[in-house]
């Protein structure tokens, strides 16, 4: 069996593809880290003291230190750097970091990234930690599968006082991991702050998509110090929207245009609904709300004789579903539809799809939750950031163009 030669004169045995690429990486970021330290050094080359001496000098190597990675984990010594300079401002000596291995680094971000991936493509709790073990050691298992939870726990339980969130979005996700009853899921809200982020608001566990389990998630961000925020876009699920009239009155309805089109065009035969989901797009792209609702007159006209039932889902349901038309119209296209939060919740689906038995329910809630927080980084920001404040402080939007307020006569 062929084993690879190190510099050193060891060797090493095992898989010889493996071990060619664990080598390959270590010398390939030995390389870079010494050409970093090296052009550090040369370019403060002209930094010395009273004595004409470099203040900036090479200083061997560090301890070595076991660094996880793609390729596997790769034991590496760091160069070391002797940087005497003296900080002005803070009195301190300036100190060399690494901006490819840093000090604290014991493994790659890709690494952290990938493991709720493999949890989620369907590794019980019980096949998860030996799979992983021979790579990551399973002290380093248990301790971010425990860090997880507590993640979890900390962030569901954080002051929302100070997060003032204009827009919301609702969604009932149902991942095929096991939580704690059988007809569990995953519910989950995101939102738009006054300062324009957007970010992910919790993530519980409910009881399908119940009234209940809705108003529990709710009362609980409100005790935390949420306040109503001014529009909810939802896909139709009675429960968030019984729980929004109780938790919080204050805030607008808007149903989401996808879901209810694919619910009223299901509700016609099959010749009907090319025609019919071609009228529904058009009130949905109405250029403000007279066009929309002269468009909803046409569709109630043409439709409503032969299929009065599919035509009533619709109308039931138009004030809730034009209610975007009263906020600016560059957020139409954030506000029509739960896309926002649909998409994040498409990747959970499409992890836990071939799950068979995933974990404990605190697991399986857990690897969701790193799950979601992970997709923040990638959600589109809102357009025309600007307007989110003044739709917070009450102006008034008239066919999506902002119009000024009329001044009160003096009693």
């Amino acid at each position: 069996m062929l084993s690879v030669v190190n510099e050193d004169g060891t060797t090493h045995g095992g898989s010889l593809m493996d071990d060619i690429v664990c080598e390959g990486a270590r010398r390939m970021l030995a390389a870079a880290l010494e050409a970093e330290v090296n052009h550090y050094a040369a370019e403060l080359t002209g930094e010395r003291d009273e004595a004409g001496r470099r203040l900036v000098v090479r200083n061997g190597h560090h301890r070595e230190r076991t660094v996880t990675t793609a390729a596997g984990p790769i034991a590496m010594k760091a160069p070391r750097v002797n940087d005497r300079r003296v900080d002005d401002e803070t009195g301190e000596r300036k100190r060399f970091s690494s901006k490819i291995l840093a000090p604290w680094c014991r493994k790659s971000s890709k690494i952290s990234e990938v493991l709720p991936l493999l949890y989620l493509h369907g590794l019980s709790s019980g096949d998860f930690v030996p799979a992983m073990e021979q790579f990551l050691g399973s002290a380093t298992v248990t301790r971010l599968t425990k860090q997880w939870n507590d993640d979890h726990s900390v962030f569901q339980g954080r002051d929302l006082a100070g997060s003032d969130y204009v827009y919301v979005w609702g969604d009932g996700v149902h991942p095929k991991v096991r939580l704690g009853q059988a007809r569990s899921c995953v519910l989950a809200l995101m939102g738009v702050r006054i300062d324009n982020s957007k970010e992910l608001i919790a993530l519980a566990e409910g009881l399908r998509e119940s009234t209940e389990s809705w108003a529990d998630l709710l009362r609980d961000c409100r005790r935390r110090g949420m306040c109503d925020p001014e529009l909810v876009v939802g896909d139709g699920a009675m429960g968030l929207w019984r729980a929004l009239a109780e938790v919080f009155p204050q805030a607008k309805h808007r149903r989401c245009w996808v879901h209810k089109t694919r619910d009223v065009v299901n509700a016609l035969p099959k010749s009907a609904q090319p025609g019919a989901k071609k009228a529904l797009q058009e009130i949905y792209n109405a250029e403000d709300r007279d066009h929309a609702e002269k468009a909803v007159k046409n569709f109630g006209h043409v439709y409503g004789a032969k299929w009065p039932k599919a035509v009533k889902k619709f109308t039931d349901d138009v004030d809730e579903l034009l209610a975007f038309h009263d906020f600016p119209a560059e957020h139409w296209v954030h506000l029509r539809t739960t896309n926002p939060i649909e998409s994040t919740s498409s990747t959970v689906k499409q992890r836990t799809k071939v799950t068979r038995g995933a974990g404990s329910p605190a697991a399986a809630l857990a690897m969701v939750f790193k799950l979601a927080e992970s997709a923040q980084a990638r959600w589109r920001a809102i357009t025309a950031p600007h307007l989110v404040a003044l739709v917070r402080s009450g102006a008034r939007f008239e066919r999506g163009v902002l119009i000024e307020r009329k001044r009160e006569a003096a009693a």
